[in-house]
């Protein structure tokens, strides 16, 4: 049995000074807002700009089905894709290796490189995820979809800078997603898709042998230390938005926003509920069986796994 790390000497008092100081800047944050809500200059701006940008005219309304699944993959891949991300940046000795096989259409001139079994595994939800992605942004530009996350007018920006003033004052705006997300959500969602999704892959890719070597010029336009220095951020990022989107969901009314997520309707019953249990059953699941004993199978199929 491994030795258990312990704690450093003094970590804790850090910790619970770091939590204080933060509790502390919150409330303070939470005091400011509604002070500020309080002048008749802000309560103007409010009302002028209640925090929800229009949108054009043949912008659809509601959530169709497929953005359900699309919704779910996407959560599936991203939980994985975290999980076996942090065992590469972190595992000094991985548990397997894998070797492509060096033939038919995968033959190539250079000999295949021996990766780690928790690199495989994270290569290949990435390229799944990727895959979803493209599926994703066919279908929104397909549907029209795409004029509910995208920025049409500049009135997006006040009215993002009025509902975070209403939420941090804890007098949140009314939400209604199924007609129009608010200006911050919109711009989450712009900012998660067309720009966090693209630098993830592209700084993956930049960081995996797919990346031509000998491209000296995109190489210097874009080294390996600035893949590096972004990668990590995004994964955070990714993380981060996805605990504000839970808790949100959760706070502002969770059986309606469950069944605009799940189950394509607009209403309070339980059947969006019951598909995000099954979907968070489905992700444990995947995360318990994600380990070596079960990943050496799969992987062998692709090429050879060693110790």
């Amino acid at each position: 049995m491994p030795a258990t790390r312990k704690p450093a000497a003094g970590s804790w008092p850090r910790r619970a000074a770091a939590a204080a100081a933060v509790v502390a800047a919150l409330l303070a944050l939470v005091l400011l807002a509604k002070w500020l809500r309080t002048l008749p200059g802000v309560q103007e701006f409010v009302l002028q700009y209640p925090g929800y940008a229009p949108l054009p005219a043949q912008a659809p309304q509601g959530l169709p089905a497929w953005l359900g699944w699309q919704h779910f993959l996407n959560a599936f891949f991203l939980v994985l894709i975290v999980r076996s991300g942090w065992q590469v940046r972190t595992t000094t000795r991985p548990q397997g290796y894998w070797t492509r096989n060096n033939q038919g259409l995968l033959r190539t001139r250079n000999p295949p490189q021996k990766i780690s079994l928790d690199l495989w595994f994270h290569l290949c939800l990435d390229a799944l995820w990727v895959l979803n992605g493209a599926i994703f942004i066919v279908l929104l530009l397909a549907t029209g979809q795409w004029m509910r996350i995208v920025p049409t007018s500049w009135d997006v920006v006040p009215n993002a800078l009025s509902t975070a003033l209403q939420y941090a004052s804890l007098d949140w705006p009314v939400e209604n997603g199924w007609v129009n997300y608010n200006a911050l959500q919109l711009l989450a969602y712009f900012a998660t898709v067309f720009i966090a999704a693209p630098l993830a892959i592209l700084s993956g890719l930049r960081m995996s042998a797919a990346w031509p070597k000998d491209a000296a010029g995109l190489n210097r336009a874009f080294p390996m230390e600035a893949a590096r220095a972004v990668h990590l951020p995004v994964m955070l990022y990714f993380v981060a938005f996805t605990a504000v989107h839970v808790f949100l969901v959760f706070a502002t009314g969770a059986l309606r926003n469950l069944n605009h997520m799940y189950a394509a309707r607009d209403d309070g019953g339980w059947l969006g509920f019951w598909l995000f249990a099954a979907s968070v059953a489905v992700m444990a699941a995947a995360w318990v069986l994600a380990r070596p004993l079960f990943l050496r199978p799969v992987a062998s199929l692709m090429g050879k796994v060693s110790r």
